[in-house]
């Protein structure tokens, strides 16, 4: 037998308004990024939530809980997110700047970050953020910094960034980045540069000299080829150049000497040859040189070690042969594994002989249209003169035929012997010139 139980209406009313709350507040998380959005203060900020949380639906690890407050409307209140009023109007409220650094998020960007058209600082370095760079970051006209720094992003240059107006800072390094440098690159008006610690395989492009910035560290990629002499119409803005482990060959241009202002120039663990420049004495503002682990030689420039400002010069591990005393009075210094006599620590003669063969022909590179200069000591040092002690010793005069016009048969009485009698002619005492060529 059953027994049906009435309800009152309003027990069925509050029952359902419970189950429905059960329900809606039982919903995963992510479920409500594909929920309208709430209202917004203004249609700006409406779109931050949209990729805020596009963003953190794309981040796959996240140990530290950085982002477990990126909910709900109030955009401005998540980690690391920074408004600002909006520079076409101060009245509007908008997303200005992004600052994940160290967060230790992993992930990647989606496209939806394009909806962030007044950030101007998007930092996210040293997290696990890996695939490529959002094309639709070109719609971030007012991006002033970029710093993706030390992730595992992958792929070609991020091409986008040739695109960005307002760029003036820009740090890649320490990803997977791989191809090669777009010559456009050195054509933005950047302050500074970081592209170092990826897989890049290019040359230095020609036109680097274009770049305005004042900081340039392109280390530990694979770009050889020389050192474009345009490197000097740097010279009014470039501070820090760095250049280490990057497969350059050639000689060092003489233009490095317009780089007043430089104080670090770091060209270490190259091929680079020839002799350093001396117009490198003329770059009054210089730190910290170093150019070690390459195979430069001859002398070193007093003019360099003579520098008012240089505090650190690391040589060693070239085949120079010989420095100036100046270089030994330097607060810091390696000159190690040279070919300068007298020094501890050097190569061997036999390995130094063996390098001093080969003449080195800048022009030969297609860098410089000069010939490096000679050494001015060579090591070791030069077997004994072979020339002849003084006067200077005529042409050889051998025995036979006797010299177009010899003094002495000239004056043989008429008539002249017979063409069977030329032995006659070598009867009398050899003509003087004889007695100054030392036979072997």
């Amino acid at each position: 037998m059953m027994i049906k139980l009435k309800m009152k209406p309003y027990i069925k009313i509050t029952i359902w308004a419970i189950l429905s709350l059960l329900f809606f507040f039982s919903k995963p998380s992510h479920q409500q990024y594909n929920a309208s959005p709430p209202p917004f203060p203004n249609p700006r900020l409406s779109n931050a939530y949209i990729a805020l949380q596009a963003w953190k639906h794309a981040i796959t690890s996240d140990p530290k809980g950085f982002t477990s407050n990126w909910y709900g409307p109030n955009v401005c209140s998540y980690n690391g997110v920074y408004c600002a009023p909006a520079p076409d109007d101060p009245h509007i409220i908008t997303v200005a700047g992004i600052d994940l650094n160290h967060a230790d998020l992993a992930g990647y960007l989606p496209e939806e970050l394009g909806l962030l058209t007044d950030l101007a600082l998007f930092h996210i370095n040293s997290n696990r953020f890996c695939g490529a760079v959002p094309k639709s970051f070109i719609h971030l006209h007012l991006l002033y910094e970029l710093d993706i720094s030390n992730n595992l992003f992958s792929g070609e240059f991020p091409s986008v960034v040739l695109c960005l107006p307002s760029l003036k800072f820009l740090d890649i390094r320490y990803n997977q980045f791989q191809g090669s440098i777009p010559s456009a690159l050195f054509d933005l008006k950047l302050d500074a540069l970081f592209i170092n610690n990826n897989n890049f395989q290019s040359t230095l492009p020609r036109n680097i000299g274009n770049s305005t910035v004042s900081v340039l560290v392109l280390a530990n990629n694979n770009l050889q080829g020389c050192l474009p002499s345009s490197i000097g119409n740097m010279a009014k803005t470039l501070n820090e150049i760095i250049l280490l482990n990057v497969g350059l060959g050639g000689c060092l241009p003489q233009e490095l000497g317009l780089l007043k202002e430089v104080t670090v120039f770091d060209v270490s663990f190259n091929n680079l040859v020839g002799t350093l420049p001396d117009s490198i004495g003329n770059m009054v503002s210089l730190e910290q040189l170093n150019v070690a682990h390459n195979k430069l030689s001859g002398e070193i420039p007093a003019s360099i070690c003579s520098l008012p400002r240089l505090q650190n010069f690391t040589y060693s591990y070239n085949y120079f042969c010989t420095e100036p005393s100046l270089c030994l009075k330097l607060p810091d210094k390696d000159d190690e594994q040279n070919c300068i006599p007298g020094r501890p620590a050097q190569r061997s003669p036999q390995e130094c002989q063996a390098f001093y063969s080969h003449p080195v022909d800048c022009s030969a590179f297609g860098c410089q249209a000069r010939r490096s200069p000679p050494p001015p000591v060579k090591y070791p040092p030069p077997p004994p003169p072979l020339y002849s002690p003084p006067p200077p010793p005529p042409p050889l005069v051998y025995p036979s035929p006797p010299p177009p016009s010899p003094p002495p048969p000239e004056q043989h009485p008429p008539p002249p012997p017979p063409p069977s009698q030329p032995p006659e002619a070598c009867t009398p005492p050899p003509p003087p010139p004889v007695y100054y060529y030392h036979y072997p």
